[in-house]
């Protein structure tokens, strides 16, 4: 089943939320990477039917995302960390499912069945108000599996959760996408977003700028400036080198530490380990500082 946006445009007041949005977002895992303000809020939103688009049509299947029909086919997991804090987990999943209109009998199979394939049966009795922010995600995601929709929509749901966790929720998404269901999964990190989803949408400005695999986003990147950072005992030495390289734009030196702004990211990768060989320069540490949405957003916006 899919989730479309057809030439979507929202206006808040004089202010473009969202400009001219077209896509489809089908079967499998699809990333959505945006920095704060770009529009990927209001594009979740518009996806979970809690606003209307000023221009264009937002639809899941066949319907309006903002519909009932469309409603009992989406399981929707907010970045908003509010509950009914006096609530146990067990207590809050089992109020969605009965918001869902199950039976009694049907809403504790159910609600013990979310429970399980996030990790949290045996902890759910726990107050919610006493609960971590990890564990909090989880229970969110229950709510959001309650009903077995085919389309979910999970914004930021790995943000709070531990390294273990978030490899169990990765797996757990996975097997949610290899079960045909059509997964929007939001962050501002490009790296975790890499990791899990078959094909990326980014957004900038309101714009989507960039669509494709992983790797096709990527190669769109490949220009986008960043700011690598070197530590070497022959600092000065290693800095007159890469001066020369026309893919370095700028280099500050403090001491034995290099912050280079570069282009051209492979190249100049390639291009210090060939320099570093040749010249015997020893580097002790070398990262990038700032592939993130927001470097992301500046460059693509």
């Amino acid at each position: 089943m899919f989730l479309a946006f057809e030439h979507v445009t929202k206006f808040y007041g004089p202010v473009i939320g969202v400009n001219d949005v077209d896509c489809r977002v089908g079967p499998g895992i699809t990333g959505l990477l945006g920095a704060n303000g770009a529009g990927k809020s209001t594009l979740i939103k518009l996806a979970s039917g809690q606003l209307r688009p000023s221009l264009g049509r937002v639809t899941l299947g066949e319907h309006d995302a903002w519909s009932t029909a469309a409603k009992r086919l989406l399981g929707y997991c907010p970045d908003s960390n509010h509950f009914y804090e006096e609530m146990s987990g067990r207590e809050f999943v089992g109020a969605m499912a009965a918001l869902s209109g199950y039976s009694r009998r049907e809403r504790r199979q159910r609600t013990e069945q979310a429970l399980e394939r996030v990790g949290m049966s045996e902890l759910a009795d726990r107050r919610l108000g006493g609960c971590s922010y990890g564990m909090r995600q989880r229970v969110k995601l229950a709510q959001a599996l309650v009903h077995d929709p085919p389309i979910l929509l999970l914004d930021e749901p790995l943000l709070g959760v531990d390294p273990r966790g978030r490899r169990e929720l990765n797996e757990l998404f996975s097997t949610l996408a290899d079960e045909g269901k059509t997964i929007l999964v939001s962050s501002h990190l490009l790296d975790e977003l890499e990791l899990l989803a078959e094909r990326l949408l980014v957004i900038a400005r309101g714009r989507l700028v960039a669509a494709g695999t992983p790797g096709q986003v990527r190669e769109e990147l490949e220009d986008q400036p960043l700011v690598v950072e070197l530590v070497s005992g022959e600092s000065r030495r290693l800095a007159a080198l890469l001066a020369e390289l026309p893919e370095v734009r700028a280099i500050e030196l403090a001491d034995d530490t290099l912050l280079v702004r570069t282009t051209h990211s492979a190249r100049f990768f390639a291009t210090v380990g060939e320099l570093v060989l040749e010249h015997e320069i020893d580097i002790s540490r070398m990262r990038l500082l700032d592939a993130g949405a927001e470097a992301i957003f500046e460059y693509l916006g």
